[in-house]
C-alpha cells in the first residue's frame, strides 16, 4: 500500500513540474506533413523557376497568420501563375495540394470561427497588376518561395486556428 501511494506521489509530481501541455498528435503530423510538403515545393521552385538577373523582391513579407490566412495566401499566388510558363503545372498541383491539405485539415479541427483574413500587401499588389502575366506570374513564384520559406521557419503559426 504504501509502495503503492509513492508511486501515484511521484507520478502527480512528474506531472505536475510545470511542463508545457504536449501538443496533440494529429498536429505533429499535420506539421510533419506541411513541413515535408513545403520542402519539396521549394527544392522544385529552386530547380525549375530562377529569378531573372537583377530581379528583387520587396521586402514586405507576407503574414502567417494560422492555416485560413496561409490557404489564402498560397491560393491567392496559385491564381496568379499563368499556365503557359514552362514546367509550372506540378508546381502549381503542389500549392493547390499544400493549400487543400490545410484548409481540411482547419475544417476539421478549428472549431472558432475567425474573420476572413485581409489580403496581405505583396499579394493584393501583384492582383492589381494582372496584365503583366509573365512578370505577375514570376514574382508570384519567387513571393510563393519566399512564404514556403517563411513558413518552414515558423511551423508553430500552424497550430493557431
Amino acid at each position: 500500500m504504501d509502495y503503492t501511494l509513492a508511486l501515484l506521489l511521484s507520478l502527480l509530481q512528474l506531472l505536475s513540474v510545470g511542463t508545457a501541455a504536449p501538443v496533440p498528435v494529429e498536429v505533429v503530423k499535420m506539421k510533419s506533413k506541411v513541413k515535408w510538403m513545403a520542402e519539396q515545393l521549394v527544392v522544385r521552385l529552386n530547380k525549375d523557376f530562377q529569378a531573372p538577373p537583377g530581379f528583387t523582391l520587396s521586402p514586405q513579407a507576407d503574414d502567417l497568420d494560422g492555416p485560413s490566412s496561409i490557404v489564402m495566401v498560397l491560393e491567392g499566388y496559385n491564381s496568379l501563375i499563368s499556365d503557359d510558363l514552362d514546367g509550372v503545372s506540378q508546381v502549381k498541383c503542389d500549392i493547390s495540394s499544400l493549400a487543400g491539405y490545410l484548409a481540411q485539415w482547419r475544417q476539421g479541427h478549428c472549431t472558432e470561427q475567425r474573420p476572413k483574413p485581409s489580403v496581405p500587401g505583396p499579394l493584393q499588389e501583384l492582383q492589381s497588376k494582372k496584365e503583366f502575366i509573365h512578370t505577375v506570374s514570376i514574382e508570384a513564384l519567387m513571393r510563393v518561395k519566399e512564404f514556403l520559406n517563411l513558413l518552414l521557419k515558423n511551423l508553430d503559426h500552424l497550430e493557431t486556428c
